[in-house]
């Protein structure tokens, strides 16, 4: 099976890759803008015939579209999260129409959830700003496709190699600077907000499970761990991780987005039911698996 992974220098990419490397048979080929890149694809830039190009001379079984802004300006988001997907069904349907196509969503798409009402695949669609909005556009235009497509609508990821831009990986190399100093205070924002935090692990196993299900899958999945946490709860398990001695102070202001999505969950009983699919790493050991990923020498996938 040949496997095409566009986004693959990403977080999530780099993960779904090394797990899509060890299915047997499949052989797997990044698709990007690094000069490293098997096959030169830029989704913001690229018109859709000198993509299909591209998409024709790998001849792929499957895609798997990981690229993604989580942030930027209006026009950056919109680039990646909204034209990319649409240009890149465009030319799936002219050079590769049988190739299954997995799409990374967000459960940004979703917006503000009701406390203990898990959101569904068929719940609204409330994005309360340009990163859920152009998520939701990018899945508007695989689920309209026609193309084998589904699209995977991915909770708060977390686990070894979290990105700094992200909250667990800004909070593991503020431990990590503060050390175990008595005196230390971590200065934080707002943290009363509950979200889905699923184990990037489980997610690449989520992406090969829909890469080789033999039938038509659903639109869109749910990937999430199917509990809402407290991002109180994240960093005070971290903290005691890393045996952090200090205070962690929160300051009235956080993120517009935590004070507009208060509460977030997913149901991922549709992906149990579609992929026989489950997260098999709890937040503890996400999160051990973090830690030790930040160590002088660690490695991203323990």
């Amino acid at each position: 099976m040949r496997i095409l992974v566009l986004g693959r220098t990403g977080y999530l990419g780099a993960h779904v890759a090394d797990r899509l490397r060890a299915l047997p048979g499949a052989r797997v080929f990044d698709g990007g803008r690094s000069p490293e890149a098997a096959y030169g694809i830029d989704l913001a830039a690229d018109r859709p015939e000198r993509l299909a190009g591209v998409l024709a001379a790998a001849a792929p079984d499957a895609v798997v579209n990981c690229a993604g802004a989580t942030g930027g300006d209006a026009v950056t988001l919109a680039e990646v999260n909204a034209r990319g997907p649409a240009v890149l069904c465009a030319a799936l349907r002219e050079a590769a129409p049988k190739a299954r196509l997995v799409h990374l969503g967000s459960a940004a798409e979703y917006g503000p959830g009701e406390p203990g009402a898990p959101v569904t695949e068929s719940s609204a669609t409330r994005p309360v700003g340009p990163y859920g909005a152009t998520k939701l556009a990018g899945t508007v235009a695989v689920a309209a496709s026609g193309l084998d497509g589904v699209v995977l609508r991915v909770g708060n990821p977390v686990g070894p190699g979290a990105p700094p831009s992200g909250l667990p990986g800004r909070i593991a190399a503020l431990l990590r600077e503060a050390g175990p100093d008595p005196e230390a205070v971590l200065r934080l924002g707002d943290l009363s907000a509950h979200r889905d935090f699923v184990d990037v692990r489980d997610v690449a196993h989520a992406v090969a499970l829909a890469v080789t299900a033999p039938a038509p899958l659903p639109p869109v999945l749910n990937i999430g761990s199917g509990r809402a946490v407290p991002v109180r709860e994240l960093v005070r398990l971290l903290a005691g991780r890393a045996g952090f001695r200090g205070r962690i102070e929160e300051e009235a202001a956080g993120s517009s987005r935590s004070a507009q999505v208060s509460w977030q969950c997913s149901d991922i009983t549709a992906a149990a039911e579609a992929l026989g699919w489950r997260p098999l790493h709890g937040l503890g050991d996400a999160l051990a698996a973090l830690w030790a990923a930040t160590a002088p020498g660690g490695t991203r996938t323990p």
